[in-house]
């Protein structure tokens, strides 16, 4: 049986069996490493980060004794849950992704790893609710996730993209109506403005192949 570590756009962990090219933690256990189920609430820390799949060929018991190791398709799934890149294993990204922080909030040194996280995590639940705010699709930066009627959509350079667990989706005709209305965003403000200073996430090859 898949574990239910798999995460979508909106937050919510689906037991799901395949993995994503992106694994992360949402800051501790979330689960009984007798059952491998989940058993507390959906966070145990704000330090929420996205990982390598491999990184110094290490090997983890996934959903066991330590953290709930979760998985993602791709880093705008992971960013579009409030989750940032890793100091350790993608330190080039993390980096890069401080110093677009920097840049869109034009202050003076990068901000600290906390700092981030406590801005990340006012913005992405309220309560143990995914939170989302409405923007104009046109406003949006390339990267960030919108739920439209029953769809996820992500907004790749190429333009509208479905998001799956299995990988993007061409986009439906319908999806044009999305232009012209207000949209429910789930990417946080915070990571939409590193966006729009210049960070790029990684995307599942998927997006480009439709």
């Amino acid at each position: 049986m898949p574990l239910q570590n798999r995460v979508a756009p909106d937050g919510d962990l689906h037991a799901i069996a395949a993995r994503g090219t992106m694994m992360g933690n949402r800051g501790g256990r979330l689960h009984d490493p007798a059952t491998r189920t989940l058993v507390t609430s959906s966070w145990r820390s704000r330090r929420w980060i996205a990982c390598r799949l491999c990184f110094k060929k290490r090997q983890r018991d996934v959903m066991g004794s330590g953290y709930t190791e979760l998985f993602f398709l791709d880093e705008v799934t992971a960013l579009a849950d409030g989750h940032r890149p890793c100091f350790e294993c993608r330190r080039a990204d993390a980096r890069a992704f401080q110093q677009a922080w920097k840049a869109a909030r034009n202050i003076a040194t990068p901000p600290r790893a906390d700092d981030m996280d406590l801005e990340l995590h006012r913005e992405r639940r309220d309560g143990h609710v995914k939170r989302s705010h409405k923007a104009k699709l046109d406003d949006l930066p390339v990267g960030a996730i919108l739920r439209f009627g029953d769809d996820l959509l992500a907004l790749h350079p190429s333009g509208l993209k479905v998001w799956s667990f299995a990988g993007y989706l061409p986009a439906r005709g319908d999806h044009a109506k999305a232009h012209h209305t207000l949209v429910d965003v789930l990417t946080p403000p915070a990571i939409l403005a590193c966006f729009l200073a210049g960070y790029r996430p990684c995307w599942h090859p998927s997006a480009a192949a439709t």
